[in-house]
C-alpha cells in the first residue's frame, strides 16, 4: 500500500497510519510541543484511562489537551517552588554563603513540588 494517496474528488491527501488512511496534517496549524508533564499525563492516560485517551485521540483534541496540562503543570510547579522557597527562607544569600546547603534545600523543594503537581494534575 502507498504511504500517501490523494482523493481526486475532494483533493484531500491521506497518509497510511498502521492499517488505516488518515487525513494528512499538512493544512493543520503548528502545535506547541508537549513537555515532560504532558508526556507523563499521556502515559498515565494510556495505562489507566484508556477510554478517555481514545476519545481525545479520535476527536483530535489530544495534543491540545496535553499542551494545556503541560502548561498548567509547569505554572503550578514554578509557583509552588517559589512559595516554598520564600516560606522556608531560602535566598540568594544562602546560595552565596553555602551552595551545597542551598542545593540540598532546593532539591527538597523541587521534589515536594513535583509530588504535588503529580497528585493534582498528572495522575488525577
Amino acid at each position: 500500500m502507498e504511504k500517501y494517496i490523494t482523493d481526486e474528488r475532494t483533493g484531500l491527501k491521506y497518509e497510511l497510519v498502521g492499517d488505516y488512511y488518515l487525513i494528512a496534517g499538512d493544512d493543520e496549524p503548528e502545535q506547541e510541543p508537549i513537555g515532560v508533564w504532558g508526556q507523563r499525563h499521556l502515559h498515565h492516560l494510556k495505562r489507566h484511562h484508556k477510554v478517555i485517551y481514545a476519545n481525545l485521540l479520535t476527536s483530535g483534541k489530544l495534543p491540545e489537551y496535553l499542551a494545556d496540562i503541560d502548561r498548567r503543570a509547569e505554572e503550578l510547579f514554578l509557583r509552588l517552588a517559589k512559595q516554598m522557597a520564600d516560606a522556608e527562607g531560602i535566598t540568594e544569600k544562602l546560595k552565596a554563603s553555602d551552595q551545597m546547603e542551598w542545593v540540598r534545600q532546593m532539591n527538597s523543594i523541587r521534589n515536594r513540588a513535583m509530588e504535588i503537581v503529580n497528585a493534582e494534575l498528572i495522575f488525577a
